[in-house]
């Protein structure tokens, strides 16, 4: 069973959460591990398909889609990486839904993980500081909020 809601929680951010029936460590791990099924196809800056999406689990390390043809693209990079409570990636695509290549003009979404109990687990992320993406940003926010349900809904297939 799991249970899921958006909303915007301040001006400048968006967040969203669902609720499902693994512990918090299983819970980490599978998005972690398994982040290629959990980020949707569909998003794609790519001229072709993507073969896989990947989070390097490490600060500093890259979040990007390569495609079939072995194109990269680097749409993030990881600011902090807390096993089992949370990971920050950075969020490297501006209002045009392109790579941005100022990063004082990104955003920062933090996925928390926090235990309801030892085999349930609530699943928190939080988009925030939209406005750094300057000119557009707040048309730009309901894309965001739109997209992290279909991000959370394959991850609770995957549960």
């Amino acid at each position: 069973m799991s249970t899921q809601d958006t909303e915007p929680t301040t001006s400048t951010s968006v967040q969203a959460e669902v609720t499902v029936d693994v512990s918090q460590e299983q819970a980490f791990t599978l998005f972690t591990e398994q982040f290629d099924r959990v980020k949707p196809r569909q998003y794609n800056l790519l001229e072709v398909d993507i073969a896989e999406t990947v989070l390097e689990p490490r600060v500093g390390g890259d979040v990007f889609d390569r495609g079939v043809d072995g194109t990269v693209c680097r749409w993030g990079r990881v600011l902090a990486f807390d096993p089992f409570d949370s990971f920050v990636i950075s969020w490297d695509l501006n209002p045009r839904w392109q790579v941005e290549t100022d990063l004082s003009r990104t955003s920062e979404v933090e996925i928390s993980f926090v235990p309801v109990s030892p085999t349930r687990t609530r699943v928190v992320v939080d988009h925030r500081h939209l406005e750094r993406h300057g000119e557009g940003w707040e048309a730009y926010s309901r894309g965001v909020a739109d997209g992290w349900p279909v991000f959370l809904a394959n991850f609770v297939g995957l549960t």
